[in-house]
């Protein structure tokens, strides 16, 4: 018989919070497979036989190529998220699998989600709407309507998918495109792995869309869901048991600023943000949660910055000189080049004032990000070429692109423009 495979990603400081998960999973799904994906080492203080969950899986255990020159490039959260499909795809490859379902480890499940697992023997795919009603006012337009056209349609704090050809050409795909582009850059129209899901519906088969008022429930459609309490204390959405609720951008304050804004005067809404406020307390204190990032320092414990990051991730040229960026060593490595010659050739990037700024313009100019797999597959002495000779036809487009080679020389001096045509991508 085919089993419910259930995963969350998360690093090791989430795992205390992980638990609340897997644990309402328990109570509801005990037939459920659960996993999580780590996107961290394993350290001794994770006991898997006192865990609720039954497999930990690791960044190395995914079978992405080059993973650690990969994932330095990517910053806690972006690796947590770049990491779920790859998760998804080693689920779905299991002979047992017949649906798996992705929640994120800041959501907890109050009842059993039996129409949603329904829905996945008819359906490749189940997406979740941040909001499956129109707002009313102008103020939650704003709020959440706008937020959505930033930041993705569907949330992808959930995703449910069948184990079928076209539930797994899905995952293949959506691990493609994360592999390159898992960022939040809403200037580029990217936001880590959720701005792609918006074009689901449009590429792949049998894509469910479900618009239950008890899934998903958060901050952001609160204004047009109405949360309250049974007699026996069980929550309901719109009359319906609660299905599960997404506590996001709880740490930060966030979350309970907005429930306040879109759900004011409703106790049930307070009471449930009160209850998660008091669980997590008692979880910081959890040891697991003071364990230090595996891929947040270099080999000698020094600090990886975002600028390195960004440089690393924007230069094949450094990609292929050094393979292994967290290695530090009496031969030099990446850290060596970054604190030499990372300030001369970027002294914007470096400087504390100009940094956020010119990183955001520097990331304007698109690129595939971490490539090393790809060789010498991206551009070719060609693509410059016909560039070039399109420009003389069409002297709009020359001074397109002489501005932008002003940028660069500005920003990163000639060798910008000369990294940039060795790596056959002009400007």
């Amino acid at each position: 018989m085919k089993k419910l495979h259930i995963f969350t990603s998360a690093a090791c400081n989430y795992i205390p919070k992980v638990r609340m998960l897997f644990r309402s999973l328990r109570e509801h799904h005990p037939e459920a497979v659960l996993h999580l994906a780590l996107a961290d080492e394993r350290t001794s203080l994770l006991n898997l036989e006192k865990e609720p969950f039954d497999e930990v899986m690791t960044v190395a255990d995914l079978e992405i190529p080059e993973w650690r020159p990969w994932a330095f490039c990517h910053s806690i959260v972006e690796l947590a998220t770049a990491i779920k499909p790859f998760c998804l795809k080693k689920l779905l490859e299991r002979e047992d699998c017949g649906q798996v379902l992705y929640l994120d480890p800041d959501m907890v499940v109050f009842s059993r989600l039996d129409d949603i697992v329904t829905s996945l023997q008819e359906a490749n795919l189940v997406l979740t709407p941040h909001q499956t009603e129109p707002e009313a006012t102008l103020s939650a337009i704003m709020d959440n309507e706008i937020c959505s056209l930033k930041h993705g349609v569907y949330n992808l704090g959930f995703v449910g998918v069948a184990n079928t050809p076209e539930g797994y050409r899905f995952a293949a795909w959506w691990a493609s495109r994360v592999y390159h582009f898992c960022r939040s850059e809403i200037h580029n129209g990217l936001f880590t792995d959720q701005r792609w899901i918006d074009l689901v519906p449009a590429f792949f088969d049998g894509v469910a869309i479900s618009r239950s008022p008890r899934h998903n429930v958060a901050t952001w459609n609160l204004t047009t869901r109405t949360l309250s309490r049974s007699e026996n204390g069980q929550y309901l959405v719109d009359g319906e048991p609660l299905g599960f609720y997404h506590f996001t951008g709880f740490d930060s304050g966030a979350h309970r600023i907005m429930a306040n804004r879109n759900a004011a005067g409703n106790d049930a809404v307070e009471n449930l943000v009160n209850w998660y406020d008091d669980s997590i307390f008692d979880l910081a204190r959890d040891p697991l949660s003071q364990v230090p990032w595996a891929y947040g320092a270099y080999s000698d414990g020094s600090a990886i910055t975002r600028v390195h990051r960004f440089i690393y991730r924007e230069r094949v040229d450094l990609q292929r000189a050094y393979p292994d960026p967290f290695v530090v060593s009496a031969h030099d490595g990446f850290l060596g080049w970054a604190s030499r010659q990372g300030p001369k050739e970027y002294p914007a990037l470096f400087d504390n004032k100009t940094s956020d700024t010119t990183m955001m313009e520097m990331s304007r100019n698109l690129t595939p990000g971490f490539r090393l797999h790809l060789e010498i597959e991206q551009g070719s002495s060609g693509g410059v070429k016909s560039l070039l000779r399109q420009s003389l036809r069409n002297p709009a487009l020359g001074v397109v692109l002489a501005k932008r080679a002003i940028g660069i020389l500005r920003r990163e001096g000639y060798g910008g423009i000369k990294r940039r045509l060795e790596q056959s991508k002009l400007i």
